[in-house]
């Protein structure tokens, strides 16, 4: 998978495979050559694998979930945004201000756009998507619920953990997503329960806004969210890609 880090006191990207780090020369979105030099992973601290101009998010985007919702299926995707500020990568805290009240998960599969797309088809989306990774849409639920719209309770800082790393492509059409709290599984569900797929999605938003390299697109979360209290661990896997872990903080 690729990967971003930081080594000696320098960011950079590489490809990690069985342990191994090899630095990439240059950026992986601008086609960067694998150099000669390896590193094992344990002597680097991994950053989140990309850095997004924004995160769009897709709401209401599994079969499952809507039905656990009591929900009438969407005729189009329903969209949000999130900051760039709410990136964090693998390790690190999600910090919560004091006071938030109840704080949620949800678990997703992240969709990393490779290139500048605007007005892009479904069928030519594959030519703008680098890869995938994991993430965790953490929302301030009770904000969210008192303000009535989704901005404020998903966006503080740290609230969209992604990583480990990004790979080239999964199985669109069976990959289990997980997520458990302290080890124990809250949601678990497959991809191939989503409503809008992966290049329908892509193709929609570039028809409302121009995604750049590194752009990250939350796909929805499946049914299964529910609250954390500070000091939870929670943990996101998706077959094909691995596992991303963070850590609640309440400052």
């Amino acid at each position: 998978m690729y990967v971003r880090y930081n080594h000696n006191n320098k960011t950079q990207h590489g490809y990690m495979d069985n342990g191994l780090i090899t630095r990439l020369d240059g950026s992986m979105f601008d086609n960067a050559k694998l150099s000669q030099d390896k590193i094992p992973a344990s002597s680097v601290t991994l950053l989140a694998p990309c850095e997004p101009t924004k995160v769009v998010c897709v709401g209401l985007n599994y079969l499952d979930h809507a039905k656990e919702m009591n929900e009438t299926l969407p005729e189009a995707p329903l969209l949000f945004l999130k900051p760039s500020t709410t990136i964090i990568g693998h390790g690190d805290d999600i910090v919560a201000p004091q006071n938030t009240g109840r704080l949620d998960y949800e678990g997703e599969l992240a969709i990393v756009i490779g290139k500048k797309a605007k007005n892009i088809s479904p069928h030519e989306a594959n030519e703008f998507i680098f890869g995938f990774t994991c993430a965790n849409d953490f929302t301030a639920r009770a904000i969210q619920l008192s303000d009535k719209q989704w901005t404020r309770g998903k966006s503080f800082d740290t609230f969209c953990p992604i990583g480990p790393g990004i790979v080239k492509d999964i199985d669109q059409s069976d990959a289990k997503i997980q997520l458990t709290v302290n080890g124990e599984v809250r949601q678990s569900s497959n991809i191939n329960m989503f409503i809008f797929g992966v290049n329908e999605v892509v193709s929609y938003i570039s028809k409302c806004m121009t995604l750049f390299p590194g752009d990250i697109i939350l796909t929805g979360t499946p049914h299964g969210v529910g609250p954390v209290n500070a000091g939870d661990v929670m943990s996101v896997t998706i077959d094909g890609i691995g596992t991303l872990t963070n850590k609640l903080r309440v400052d």
